[in-house]
């Protein structure tokens, strides 16, 4: 008789994103990754907004599906995505982690990127595995930005994270109801923790994109591009 449980078999996943290449050589690239329930054609159309003129974008799909309820009776079926779960959350962040070294990987090989100007954004869900990205792969990004998300819950006891290269810009909103002012409010101390170049905004809005965000993180990464040069 044999009874055994919790065993494991590898299986082969398949990671969808999309590319915007404004020019036939390599440029500044940003990788903007969605929330929870969103997906890479979504995430494509606002970060296009956000990136400087020259950029390039790629913007990656979560690994974990699932069905949206429709928002009118008999309309069709919506799908949405998202990056973790609750079950073993830490093979989440593993290939979370390596799906974007590998998407950089095959943008620099294709010649739409330069390496040494990686920029990664991230919305909700999102912002907390970029910075646990940023902190433990330490010298891959020029820079990274949250928006509306948090720090990593394991930010004081994992031994991964160091001091990144990467500049930082935080953005959150006075009435965002997930992530409120009085949450928000260690976060530019946590990351001045590791990151020499740290930057935190706050916006008259809720748990959303707003214009007075997009023309900032334009500005902020046109800044950091020229402090490269």
């Amino acid at each position: 008789m044999i009874e055994d449980s919790d065993l494991s078999l590898k299986a082969e996943t398949r990671l969808y994103y999309d590319v915007y290449a404004p020019r036939a050589e390599p440029s500044p690239l940003l990788v903007a990754l969605h929330g929870y329930g969103s997906n890479k054609g979504w995430m494509m159309r606002e970060a296009r907004q956000h990136a400087p003129e020259g950029f390039a974008v790629a913007t990656l799909q979560g690994p974990h599906q699932h069905m949206k309820e429709p928002r009118e009776k008999g309309g069709p079926l919506r799908y949405g995505f998202g990056w973790l779960t609750n079950f073993r959350p830490e093979e989440s962040v593993a290939l979370h982690h390596r799906a974007v070294l590998d998407l950089v990987e095959a943008l620099v090989a294709r010649g739409v990127a330069r390496r040494e100007q990686v920029f990664l954004l991230g919305f909700s869900q999102s912002c907390a595995l970029n910075y646990r990205f940023a902190f433990t792969h330490r010298e891959a990004l020029r820079g990274v930005v949250g928006i509306c998300g948090g720090t990593p819950g394991d930010w004081e006891t994992n031994p991964a994270y160091g001091e990144t290269r990467a500049a930082v810009l935080h953005l959150s909103g006075t009435r965002d109801e997930f992530y409120t002012p009085e949450r928000v409010a260690p976060y530019a101390a946590q990351l001045r923790e590791r990151a020499r170049d740290v930057e935190t905004l706050s916006y008259d809005c809720g748990h959303e994109f707003v214009p007075e965000m997009r023309g900032d993180v334009r500005a902020w990464l046109s800044e950091r591009m020229k402090a490269e040069g």
